[in-house]
C-alpha cells in the first residue's frame, strides 16, 4: 500500500547511504542548520530526507538542497560555509551561479576529495592565475587565497607547462636573519613555509612533495635568497606578502624570467612591519593596478572559507580599522 504523505510534508529520494550522510552532517549537525536557517523541520528516515513546513519554507530549503546537490549527491561532507553561501545566493538571485561554482572541480587531494572554488571571487581569482602572467591577491586570513594559488601551480606542474614550482614568503619574525637558529637552513625556514607545505601535502600527499623537494622541482625558501635570481619556466608563488617592503616588493617582482608565472597573496590588515614603513604589497596593488598582464584580486570577509565565526571575526575587526581611520 503507498504510503500517503500529509499536505505540508515533503519526501525527497535520496541515492544511496553516502548522501544521506553527506547531508546529515556530523551529529546532523548540517540537518539542524538548514532547519534553523529555513523553519523546516528535517528528519532522515532510511534514504527519504522528511521535509516538514509551509509551502514558502520547503521551497527554501529544497533550493538549498538543489544548490549544495553536488556535494551530497557524491558522499562530500557539507559545511556550515558552504551552507551560508548558498544561503547567499538564494538571496542574490544568484542560484545558478553558485551551483555552477559547486559542480566544478578543481583538482582531487590525495585523500580523493575533490577541491572547488567556493565563492565566485575564488572563481575569479583561479581563472585571473590561467590569464595572467602576475596575479596578486588580497584579503583576509582563511579565503583560501594560498590554497587556490597553490592548486594551480600544482596543476600547472602536471601538465608540464612549467617545469618548477617556487614558493616562497618574508621570514619577517627572523628579520630576514636566519643564522641565529639552530639547524640548517631547511630546518631554518620550515616554520615560516609551514602552510605551503600543508598546501603541498593536501595535493600531493607528503611523500611526493618530499620527493620534488629532494630534486629541486619544488623550492620552498625564504624570500630573501630570491635575490639575484630568474625564475625561468616557474610558477611562483609569494605568500605573506604584506610583510614585504616595498623593495623586497621590487626585488620579488622583477625575478620574473620567460614562460613564468607568479601569485602574490597577502592581508593588508595583518602588517608586520613598523609602522612607518608602507608594505610592498599595498604599494604594488597600487602601482600595477591596470597594468597589462597583471590581475589584482581583493577578497572580503563573505571569501572566508574557514568557519563561519572567522567571517564575523574580519566583519567586527573592519569596522574597528574603519572607526580609527575615521578619527585620526
Amino acid at each position: 500500500m503507498r504510503e500517503v504523505v500529509p499536505s505540508d510534508t515533503f519526501l525527497l529520494a535520496l541515492p544511496d547511504p553516502s548522501a544521506a550522510i553527506a547531508l546529515a552532517g556530523a551529529g546532523e549537525s548540517i540537518l539542524r542548520l538548514l532547519e534553523d536557517r529555513t523553519g523546516t523541520n528535517l528528519v532522515l528516515r532510511g534514504l527519504d530526507l522528511v521535509i516538514k513546513g509551509k509551502p514558502v519554507q520547503q521551497q527554501r530549503c529544497l533550493a538549498l538542497l538543489e544548490i549544495l546537490k553536488p556535494y551530497w549527491v557524491r558522499g562530500d561532507s557539507i559545511s556550515p560555509v558552504d551552507l551560508q553561501n548558498a544561503l547567499r545566493a538564494i538571496d542574490t538571485g544568484q542560484h545558478q551561479d553558485q551551483q555552477a561554482l559547486n559542480l566544478a572541480v578543481l583538482a582531487t587531494g590525495r585523500n580523493g576529495r575533490p577541491l572547488r572554488a567556493r565563492t565566485q571571487r575564488q572563481k575569479t581569482f583561479v581563472e585571473a592565475i590561467d590569464t595572467h602572467d602576475l596575479t596578486l591577491a588580497i584579503g583576509p586570513a582563511g579565503t583560501g587565497k594560498t590554497f587556490l594559488a597553490t592548486i594551480q601551480a600544482v596543476r600547472y606542474l602536471q601538465e608540464r607547462k612549467v617545469e618548477r614550482l617556487v614558493l616562497t614568503r618574508p621570514a619577517l619574525e627572523a628579520g630576514e636573519r636566519l643564522g641565529f637558529l639552530p639547524g640548517d637552513l631547511q630546518q631554518k625556514v620550515d616554520p615560516y613555509l609551514r602552510p605551503l607545505y600543508d598546501a603541498l601535502h593536501v595535493l600531493m600527499g607528503q611523500e611526493r612533495t618530499s620527493a620534488l623537494l629532494e630534486k629541486g622541482i619544488i623550492e620552498v625558501a625564504p624570500l630573501a635568497y630570491m635575490r639575484g635570481r630568474t625564475l625561468s619556466d616557474s610558477f611562483v608563488i609569494l605568500d605573506e606578502a604584506q610583510n614585504t617592503t616595498c623593495a623586497q616588493m621590487r626585488m620579488a617582482l622583477t625575478r620574473l624570467g620567460d614562460n613564468s608565472r607568479m601569485v602574490v597573496t597577502g592581508d593588508t590588515t595583518q602588517i608586520d612591519l613598523p609602522a612607518d614603513q608602507l608594505s610592498g604589497l599595498e604599494e604594488a596593488a597600487q602601482v600595477l593596478e591596470g597594468v597589462e598582464g597583471v590581475a589584482i584580486c581583493r577578497f572580503s570577509e563573505q571569501d572566508v572559507v574557514r568557519h563561519p565565526l572567522v567571517q564575523r571575526l574580519v566583519r567586527a575587526y573592519g569596522q574597528l580599522d574603519n572607526s580609527r581611520r575615521r578619527h585620526r
